[in-house]
């Protein structure tokens, strides 16, 4: 959270990289599942996002995407700007995913501001920001066993009563729309820009699945116990 300047070995910002496209990665991975369990009879499946009021200050223009394959310099404030933008993603991801997908229940929430050691590891100017925000916000850091109530609560709420796309603030509380949270054509660009930036990893994944799989079968298929208590095998 709000580190310096950085990049990931896949040479992004390092806060985007952690914070939104590690996470879109594994929703793409995951959404065939997702969908084939939502049109089962009941079926109510669920992606919760963590997101942060920190979404509520992110760079010029939201996200600044000609710059997330740098380290993204930003001067005084880098850090929060960097952080911000990238729970900013986490929001708007989160709208797109439920627009595009109306069967699946995408939620993104704030849980709160915790007293953890992601608040001792920032600078002390950054520190007393941190608790002059909690203290408006929510009167006061809370204790790290009630920043799970948030996610806890959208994951088990009456579906009817959540609203599908939105961003909630503890506990339960739809959040006032703010600045960027509702702009569509940015949520759009930003869904678009991370489904290319994926093609590569996704691709390699099933790949890497098929070969994995392959291999299994290959070894199954020549172990002598499976081919003396077997007749027949379908794969």
């Amino acid at each position: 959270m709000a580190v310096p300047p950085e990049l990931s070995k896949d040479g992004y910002e390092i806060q985007f990289a952690a914070n939104h496209l590690g996470h879109a990665l594994l929703m793409k991975l995951l959404l065939p599942t997702l969908l084939k369990t939502a049109a089962e009879p009941d079926g109510d499946v669920r992606v919760i996002s963590l997101s942060s009021t920190g979404a509520w200050f992110p760079p010029k223009a939201g996200i600044q995407f000609d710059a997330l394959r740098t380290p993204q310099e930003l001067g005084i404030g880098g850090r929060s700007l960097r952080y911000g933008q990238s729970k900013l993603a986490n929001i708007l991801y989160a709208g797109e995913l439920a627009g595009r997908y109306p069967q699946l229940t995408s939620l993104s929430i704030h849980p709160g501001i915790i007293q953890t050691q992601l608040v001792d590891t920032q600078p002390r100017m950054t520190q007393m920001l941190i608790k002059v925000s909690a203290a408006v916000q929510q009167h006061g850091m809370l204790p790290p066993e009630e920043g799970a109530l948030n996610q806890l609560w959208a994951a088990t709420a009456r579906k009817e009563d959540l609203k599908n796309g939105a961003f909630y603030t503890p506990v339960g509380q739809l959040a006032k729309p703010f600045k960027y949270s509702q702009d569509v054509e940015l949520r759009e660009k930003l869904w678009a820009w991370t489904q290319k930036e994926l093609e590569n990893y996704t691709a390699f994944n099933s790949y890497q699945l098929k070969a994995t799989r392959s291999a299994s079968i290959s070894s199954i298929r020549k172990d002598p116990l499976v081919n003396e208590n077997s007749t027949s095998m379908d794969f």
